[in-house]
């Protein structure tokens, strides 16, 4: 786990969300989570699901996710072999749809262009949203700029990066300015979370009640991103250096998602993220 300059608490909360992502990001773990939502699954059925993946590919995802809580593997007999969520995983469904709809109010979609062509499921939506936040040193920075409002990198450093030269934060920065979650003045010398940034909150809330396994009713009391940032940050953010994003729509109702919304095509990758964001 990353070291941290944040109070104890603090600290203690983003180690379980960044473990949590940790869970979450590597490639086709949510796919493979999404698949199992409805009903357990024999592997011949997950793979006919996710063609592209081969039996080394998916082998080693299922058993992964198996260690890590998420998915039961059930021997019914004699060559019958099911995988489904466990009750983790299972409460974890209402977190992706938290996910999901950040991901398609702030997420860039590339324009179809071929005939026929239908744009990117919800999947890749939170596949993508997940990336933008799980390298390294992300949501640090991320938690450092909602606690403080407006803050130079000096102090972004001794919160998300402590130990570390400060020139290291620079490269973070500037990656978080080029997905836009992130604005800063045109010196590049103080920074803001951008109106996508702003937005993360209801995903950060519930990634951390999910984490320390708490209902995700409690997580509106989160103590950085359950409250309005701090009184230097301008509703509208700071600076004009990003184009202008929507605001968040309000959170879909676990009970109104199904996880076979989810899967609109089988195209195992999208055109388009966020400007100057990670491709998968």
């Amino acid at each position: 786990m990353i070291p941290t300059g944040l109070p104890p608490a603090v600290h203690a909360d983003l180690s379980r969300v960044i473990e949590s992502l940790g869970m979450l990001t590597p490639r086709w773990n949510a796919r493979i989570l999404i698949t199992l939502a409805g009903r357990p699954l024999r592997y011949t059925e997950i793979k006919s699901r996710m063609p592209w993946l081969q039996d080394g590919q998916l082998h080693p995802k299922l058993r992964w996710l198996s260690d890590a809580g998420l998915v039961e593997r059930t021997e019914h007999g004699v060559r019958h072999v099911t995988y489904g969520l466990s009750a983790r995983g299972r409460d974890l469904m209402p977190v992706l749809a938290v996910i999901s709809v950040w991901g398609d109010a702030h997420l860039e979609k590339a324009t179809p262009t071929a005939v026929g062509a239908q744009p990117a499921s919800t999947v890749q939506d939170i596949e993508d949203s997940l990336v933008l936040v799980s390298y390294r040193h992300a949501t640090p920075i991320l938690w450092s700029l909602q606690a403080r409002g407006t803050a130079g990198a000096t102090a972004i450093a001794a919160d998300a990066m402590p130990g570390q030269r400060l020139s290291a934060v620079y490269p973070r920065l500037r990656q978080l300015v080029d997905d836009r979650l992130v604005d800063t003045d045109a010196e590049g010398t103080d920074y803001c979370l951008s109106s996508p940034g702003r937005a993360l909150a209801p995903v950060y809330r519930a990634l951390s009640a999910w984490a320390a396994g708490r209902p995700l009713a409690d997580a509106a009391a989160h103590p950085v991103w359950g409250h309005p940032p701090a009184p230097s940050q301008s509703a509208t953010g700071m600076w004009a250096s990003t184009a202008k994003t929507p605001p968040a729509p309000q959170t879909t109702p676990a009970a109104q998602w199904r996880a076979g919304d989810l899967f609109s095509h089988q195209a195992p990758a999208r055109a388009g993220a966020l400007a100057g964001g990670h491709r998968r």
